[in-house]
């Protein structure tokens, strides 16, 4: 995955804001109840100095500052009022903003090809997900409804004080706040390394823990329990670090811009006492200017805070946009048409592959399967045999030659159309942590009970759901390890029937299995695979004595092809494998003979 790079507020914004104009109602709505919350917040203190005044001078009747302060009660409702009615309004932009953005990377997560994701560390993109999902809908409700009304409402102050007041109380409170922002920018753009240091070390620290629990047999296994604490409290050390530092930094800037605002203010109160002695200022403008520079104090404190959190949701949400820009490897082309299955016929034309140039895995690699035929695979660890199956979900696209299914390049057809016209038995079957029923009928999920249970039977795998005591509601567990494999190779068969797909590939379906249970599941996967085109990648060869044809590759190369007797008869490769795979067998049974003896 690339590293992340930082990212302006305003390109963050402009990649948002297709989403945020969806709901550009609303936002207009909401806008308009949080000018009228910073008037009437602007209001209180206006009221409030003539207030003082009609107090503080000769009696008057009581109607007035009954008046006013009636005034002054409205206004105080009246800016708690607007601004829970603008939250009401714009919740549903904020939430429908933060999950589209993250559907949308969901979405490109799964459309990236499988070289990233065998880079990837789940836990790490799970949690820059997360951490950016949140990220998102504060960065718009802090932009739009926390950064320009405040900047209005100080705009909107300092014009009531150059109507009112001589032009020190504007400079004063101006420079005010040109200190208290300038310090504030400064101050946060050195805090932000180490933010961004300990969300990086809390990435490594959650994909560490993911990966360790996702291990933890193998961590049983060899009794590492302490290396993986010590991995794990590598990261949180980082971790730990990078926040204590974040954390004294903020109180430094806390006592900055808190004294900027004492001298501001004090320098405010000073001017006005001045003002007040003189007789060209009252009470109520000697308040008014304390209660001004009070109200503009706030915002800014809170402005200040703002921002900071504005730039951490930008090294948040960076991250997530990093993801979200990683290329697309494998893509559909522009206007591609859906696979057209007639009969399923296929064919690798002269097709040469590598995951890395340096290290060519598949040279010049040409068959065809009829339709309705099967082909077998066989080679030692290495050879490029799964490769092929990759290629034919295209998982990647080819280096050199192509792949045909019905005479139509797999390049040229829509991806979803070509895997779902394919059905795959894995060797490693990886089910999710739900129920059984969930996992067979993921193989078509708007397949009715009916039909995944008939499935299930076609599996033989529906009497052993049935003893179960909560049946097909049974949770299979992380990956499916309630289960045993040959339970879970019945949970694929079932799921692959279910799917109904025009083509097969077993890849190495059965090698993880004990003879007596391949015996079993080999049986069902021959009765599927009648009638269906079918690319079988086989370990023991054994297993495919009964394909169509079979190929040998080494290296990356067919060195020999034809039925299973033509190979035997040729006396090469394949018959020295035959000969070996035999001799360990009788080995292997003549060892579980003198053991039960």
């Amino acid at each position: 995955m690339n590293p992340s790079r930082p990212t302006s507020t305003w390109s963050v914004l402009r990649r948002l804001w297709p989403d945020v104009w969806r709901y550009r109602g609303r936002v207009g709505v909401a806008l308009a109840f949080l000018v009228a919350a910073k008037l009437a917040n602007v209001g209180v203190p206006l009221v409030m100095k003539e207030l003082i005044d009609a107090l503080d001078l000769a009696p008057r009747p009581l109607l007035v500052p009954l008046g006013l302060l009636l005034a002054y009660g409205a206004l105080r409702l009246s800016t708690s009022l607007f601004q829970e009615l603008r939250q009401i309004v714009f919740a549903r932009v904020l939430a429908r903003t933060s999950r589209n953005i993250t559907l949308r990377v969901f979405e490109h997560l799964h459309a990236l090809s499988l070289r990233f994701h065998l880079d990837r560390r789940t836990g790490g993109v799970a949690r820059d997900v997360e951490r950016g999902m949140g990220a998102t809908s504060d960065l718009l409700d802090w932009t739009i409804y926390t950064i320009l009304p405040t900047l209005f409402e100080i705009a909107l102050v300092c014009s009531i004080l150059i109507a009112r007041f001589d032009w020190t109380f504007t400079a004063i409170t101006l420079a005010t706040l040109v200190a208290y922002i300038a310090f504030t920018f400064t101050v946060t753009e050195w805090r932000m390394r180490f933010y961004r240091a300990a969300n990086t070390a809390d990435t490594e620290a959650n994909a560490r823990a993911v990966d360790s629990l996702l291990n933890y047999e193998t961590v049983k296994y060899f009794g590492n329990e302490r290396h993986e604490f010590a991995r794990y409290d590598a990261s949180l050390v980082k971790y730990e670090e990078a926040t204590v530092k974040s954390q004294k930094t903020l109180a430094v800037l806390n006592i900055g811009q808190s004294g900027i605002i004492a001298l501001g203010l004090t320098a405010l109160l000073w001017r006005a006492a001045v003002g007040v002695g003189a007789g060209t200022m009252t009470l109520g403008d000697f308040v008014l200017v304390n209660a001004f520079l009070l109200q503009l104090s706030i915002p800014l404190n809170y402005l200040g805070m703002v921002y900071r959190q504005v730039k951490q949701a930008l090294i948040n949400i960076e991250r997530m946009f990093v993801l979200l820009d990683e290329a697309r490897e494998v893509e559909d082309a522009p206007g591609a048409p859906p696979l057209a299955v007639h009969g399923g016929e296929v064919r690798f034309e002269h097709v040469d592959f590598a995951y890395d140039s340096a290290r060519p895995i598949l040279r010049d690699v040409d068959f065809r399967i009829p339709a309705g035929h099967t082909l077998a695979v066989v080679g030692t660890t290495g050879a490029g045999k799964s490769t092929l199956a990759r290629l034919l979900f295209r998982f990647y696209d080819v280096s050199a030659g192509r792949i045909t299914i019905d005479g139509q390049d797999i390049r040229a057809v829509g991806q979803a159309s070509l895997r779902a016209a394919i059905g795959i038995v894995p060797q490693d079957t990886v089910l999710f942590n739900d129920t059984i029923y969930y996992n067979i009928a993921y193989g078509r999920p708007d397949a009715s009970r009916e039909e995944v249970i008939a499935a299930a039977k076609a599996a033989h795998i529906h009497g052993f759901i049935e003893s179960l005591p909560h049946g097909y509601d049974t949770n299979v567990g992380e990956r499916g390890l309630k289960l045993s494999g040959g339970e879970k190779q019945r949970v694929a068969i079932a799921r692959t029937l279910l799917k109904r797909p025009a083509l097969l590939v077993f890849d190495e379906a059965t090698s993880a299995l004990d003879t007596r249970t391949e015996k079993g599941i080999q049986a069902e996967l021959a009765a599927i695979a009648r009638g269906r085109t079918t690319l079988v990648i086989a370990h023991r060869l054994s297993t495919i004595v009964d394909a169509d044809q079979i190929l040998v590759l080494e290296h990356g190369r067919i060195v020999e092809r034809g039925t299973h007797e033509q190979l035997l008869a040729e006396g090469g490769r394949y018959a020295q494998l035959w000969a070996l795979q035999q001799r360990e067998r009788a080995e292997a049974s003549g060892a579980a003979t003198v053991v039960e003896a």
